[in-house]
């Protein structure tokens, strides 16, 4: 069985409200990112020097950056069912298959985790529990909607971006391209995401962890 891959933890991390405590950890995240040589020279640069820039820059205008874009931008919002299901009942049920899934691989959500379940970070640590091979496989179940989300913040010269372009190239595609009419139009109706199913939520397990052992605390 492959190792599993601490990339997807260090990118987990890129997208976490950069408050103090996560910008103090961002050291050990660009060693992560440094070391790893599933991703190209360029991407590594390039998300070296985002997270320097999350690590160096004012407190106070990048965590502005991170609430104008991913808490008041619902094409951006970083719960994947939302670009799926939005606010219909389908979600709900989409929820429990993915505590579903986490369980089958030994992930507990504690009571005091306040993420949902689908938050990409979230599922980023999980991913990172998991061997290679069936963190990869995972990947591309939502894949259309990561692909999606990162055109959106490319479009908008968001260094966000740069997180969700590695895991199109973990994951082996090619980055898509939002126009400027995707960004006027109803997530919806400008990309029509399809169900995310977690078809081999089957797969064994790696080995077990919390929601809250997988952020260190």
């Amino acid at each position: 069985m492959n190792k599993p891959s601490l990339i997807f933890s260090a990118l987990a991390h890129l997208l976490l409200y950069p408050d103090e405590a996560m910008r103090q950890q961002l050291v050990a995240v660009r060693d992560v990112i440094r070391d790893q040589r599933t991703l190209s020279e360029t991407t590594r640069r390039a998300l070296l020097g985002f997270a320097e820039d999350l690590q160096q820059g004012d407190g106070w205008d990048v965590q502005e950056m991170y609430v104008n874009l991913f808490d008041r931008t619902r094409s951006l919002s970083l719960h994947l069912f939302e670009h799926v299901h939005g606010e219909s009942r389908d979600r709900g049920q989409a929820m429990v298959d993915l505590i579903d899934l986490y369980q089958q691989h030994g992930l507990v959500l504690q009571a005091e985790n306040h993420e949902l379940p689908d938050y990409v970070p979230l599922f980023l640590e999980f991913l990172s529990t998991l061997d290679n091979t069936t963190a990869h496989d995972l990947l591309k179940e939502p894949l259309h909607v990561l692909q999606a989300i990162g055109a959106r913040l490319r479009q908008r010269d968001s260094a966000y971006g740069l997180v969700f372009s590695a895991l199109e190239e973990l994951a082996g595609v090619r980055s898509l391209i939002a126009t400027e009419n995707d960004e006027e139009q109803d997530i919806d109706e400008a990309w029509q995401e399809a169900e995310v199913r977690f078809l081999d939520a089957a797969i064994p397990s790696c080995r077990p962890q919390t929601a809250t052992a997988m952020r260190g605390e």
